[in-house]
């Protein structure tokens, strides 16, 4: 337990959206203006990072799908420490804290040490990637609702059912927007095919938001194959779904930009 008497810090798990600056909100922007320990996940970019005030001290702490990672244990002490030296902390996440960031186990970790944090949210790469190329999630003719699901599994977990998934979208008219789903796209893409068409049209897109994001508009019958041939890579987000369809048709337009396929 901390000293009643010892100065308190505070944190705050503030989301960087998907890597463009600019759609910060200004919550977002005056909590890292404020900060005095920024501690950055891998994603972030370094725009964002410039944001801090000087003086404040940057620790990256990357975590990255398939790659060597800080460990999670070792963050939330970090994390923990610095808020008991008095530092004003920012967690600063990739896309949304609270959507496949880890965020909730940090609040539950923070709120043990009797620390209360805030949260910021900041857009998602599942909504980034799909309205950069004018595409909705929704839509009362062909999406009645959307899902984000992640691709990727943790050790002794099986994952997301995604036989159930494909009849449950395929029923109540759903995207699906998978995250960390590239390096097990055959097998998403094998399950999947259960119960959903082989022609349900399917976006990829990697690096949303930023210069070198990049798309392909494929089906669900090419959608492993056409990664491998496109070299479509890590970060990248998977959509599945009627929405995406008018990606086939404004690739013919002679303004279409970014596709690879």
């Amino acid at each position: 337990m901390t000293n009643p008497a010892s100065p308190m810090g505070s944190c705050t798990l503030v989301g960087a959206g998907p890597g463009d600056p600019e759609p910060l909100t200004i919550k977002a922007l005056k909590a890292i203006e404020a900060a005095t320990v920024l501690l950055v996940d891998d994603l972030v970019s370094d725009e964002i990072v410039a944001l801090a005030k000087p003086g404040c001290r940057v620790i990256y702490v990357g975590k990255r799908g398939g790659c060597k990672s800080t460990p999670q244990a070792f963050i939330e002490k970090l994390m923990i420490t610095e808020v008991r030296k008095a530092e004003r902390v920012v967690r600063l996440k990739g896309g949304d804290p609270f959507i496949f960031g880890r965020g909730g186990e940090e609040v539950e970790h923070l709120r043990e040490a009797g620390i209360e944090p805030m949260v910021v949210n900041g857009i998602t790469s599942g909504l980034a990637a799909v309205t950069s190329l004018n595409v909705p999630l929704t839509h009362r003719e062909h999406a009645h609702g959307v899902v984000f699901v992640t691709g990727h599994a943790q050790p002794g977990d099986s994952g997301t059912d995604w036989r159930a998934l494909a009849a449950t979208a395929r029923s109540a008219k759903l995207t699906l927007v998978i995250y960390m789903g590239v390096s097990g796209a055959a097998r998403i893409q094998e399950e999947l095919l259960s119960g959903l068409p082989a022609s349900t049209p399917v976006a990829v897109v990697q690096n949303a938001s930023l210069p070198s994001q990049r798309h392909l508009a494929t089906t669900l019958a090419r959608l492993a194959q056409d990664i491998a041939q496109a070299g479509m890579a890590s970060p990248s987000v998977i959509v599945v779904g009627e929405v995406t369809a008018c990606l086939a048709l404004a690739a013919q337009h002679p303004a279409a930009q970014g596709r690879v396929a």
